[in-house]
């Protein structure tokens, strides 16, 4: 009778998580297909199956069935589901999908086993199979650019006596160098740290000696990227086009090289000895076995169909007014897409586009930057276009530039500046989310210009500068 209950609570907990992990696993899925996301995280989900199926392969587990951890892993899991579904962000509910890894590998004894394998750090592992890049340089970004131009400028300054550093922007003989999003080092830190979480699924090491290594490793991925910020504006002072993508690719390789290098050579953590045998466990009375099942599942429907109350909601926000022409032409409104107008509409904000003969211009108006504003990338990538970023201008205010060749081979120029409604100006969408986040600038704007490459630079730069001026910038 006693197995009939475990095989029950089983099922039961098995049929509840599988509830809670399918929509988190379709959207991380979509994830890796959506060229926006930028996601390499089926290759870390690969890695893990191979790990897995060479531990079992290995041999038979030492000791017994460790039960009594997974229903703890169930309630987390579904705390934080709950806590996704409400707030409606995906990333937040997919979370809960790492704890689903660590009951598989517990389950399957894999940390007991000729090859043994940590659960705990396999669970983390996992986590780089989300898209953490585009986050981490949203949300910790500015900072990382920060860090970055500060050591970049302490190693050029022995070397260059003209060197001029302001915040994130470096000048070098007359060269104007910013250190921008994409130099803000968050890809190499990710990779880093997963190549430092990797190890430790094969070590097992302790615990505090593990986070030792992670924060050194850390920092060599802040240094490494440094020198990869002195070599690209060091190499543009002295004449050479160190943003030719070749020598540009070649050197954040070099980087990324020299840097891992010494994690490989010399992170040899003392492994921990493997677990002593257990008894199969469930941590739970007979009594308590059936109720407690039906209760997981009623509570996994539950979650599942949770309404979404998002609290990172746009106050309401008045449309910019944008003019009825510039230089003589007329403009011409563009309708948003159904997917943009349900977005907005459920996350507030607000967002035109018009279209001034030659240019198009955008303009997303929000309180929330973290919901509504990114850079040209996100959308581009995902409609198909191909894009390049192209660099940092200042004249008229701060704007980045990108290149993006349409699936037609249309190549059009896209520049985009931020803009907060107590006057702060950036290129950068990291600052303007760490300035949000921090307090400092609650409302934001986004003004993005759009142009064919083929149009004259003289053209494009007077529209540009007849559409900021209408808008008062």
């Amino acid at each position: 009778m006693e197995q009939t209950h475990d095989k029950f609570l089983w099922i039961g907990l098995t049929t509840a998580s599988v509830m809670l992990a399918f929509e988190p696993l379709r959207w991380l899925v979509t994830s890796w297909r959506d060229p926006s996301y930028q996601s390499y995280g089926a290759v870390y989900c690969i890695v893990l199956l191979g790990l897995t199926g060479l531990s079992v392969k290995s041999g038979p587990a030492r000791g017994t069935s460790v039960a009594g951890r997974v229903f703890i892993l169930f309630l987390v899991a579904a705390v934080i589901r709950l806590t996704g579904q409400f707030l409606a962000i995906n990333i937040l509910s997919s979370l809960a999908l790492s704890l689903d890894v660590f009951a598989i590998a517990a389950v399957l004894r894999l940390d007991s086993r000729k090859i043994a394998l940590s659960p705990g750090w396999m669970a983390i592992f996992f986590l780089f199979a989300l898209p953490l890049a585009p986050i981490l340089q949203r949300v910790a970004g500015f900072p990382l650019q920060m860090i970055s131009a500060e050591i970049a400028c302490q190693m050029m300054s022995p070397v260059f006596a003209d060197l001029i550093c302001e915040g994130v922007r470096l000048q070098l003989n007359g060269v104007d160098v910013m250190v921008d999003l994409p130099c803000s080092g968050a890809t190499g830190l990710l990779l880093l740290v997963s190549l430092w979480t990797f190890l430790n699924i094969i070590y097992r090491p302790y615990f505090m000696r593990a986070i030792l290594g992670g924060v050194i490793i850390v920092g060599l991925s802040i240094i490494g990227n440094a020198l990869r910020i002195s070599l690209l504006a060091g190499g543009l002072g002295l004449g050479v086009d160190t943003m030719e993508p070749m020598l540009h690719s070649a050197i954040g390789l070099f980087t990324l090289v020299f840097t891992a290098a010494p994690v490989l050579m010399f992170y040899r953590p003392k492994t921990r000895p493997l677990p002593q045998i257990r008894k199969p466990v469930t941590n739970l009375p007979k009594a308590l076995r059936v109720p407690v099942t039906v209760m997981a599942v009623l509570a996994a429907l539950a979650i599942v169909n949770a309404p979404k109350r998002p609290m990172d909601l746009s106050a309401p926000v008045a449309p910019a007014r944008l003019p009825m022409q510039l230089l003589g032409a007329r403009a011409n409104p563009i309708a948003l897409s159904p997917t943009e107008q349900q977005y907005f509409t459920a996350y507030g904000g607000h967002a035109q586009k018009v279209q001034y003969g030659p240019m198009g211009v955008n303009v997303v108006r929000t309180t929330s930057p973290l919901r509504h504003l990114h850079s040209p990338e996100a959308c581009l990538l995902g409609m198909g276009f191909s894009v390049k970023f192209q660099g940092t201008t200042y004249d008229p205010l701060p704007t980045s530039v990108y290149e993006a060749t349409g699936p037609d081979g249309q190549i059009w120029t896209v520049a985009v500046s931020f803009v907060s409604a107590d006057g702060q100006q950036t290129a950068s969408v990291g600052e303007a989310v760490w300035s949000w986040l921090n307090g400092s600038s609650r409302s934001w704007q986004s003004i993005q210009r759009v142009t064919l490459k083929s149009l004259p630079e003289q053209d494009r730069v007077s529209f540009e500068n007849a559409a900021l001026a209408a808008l008062d910038l």
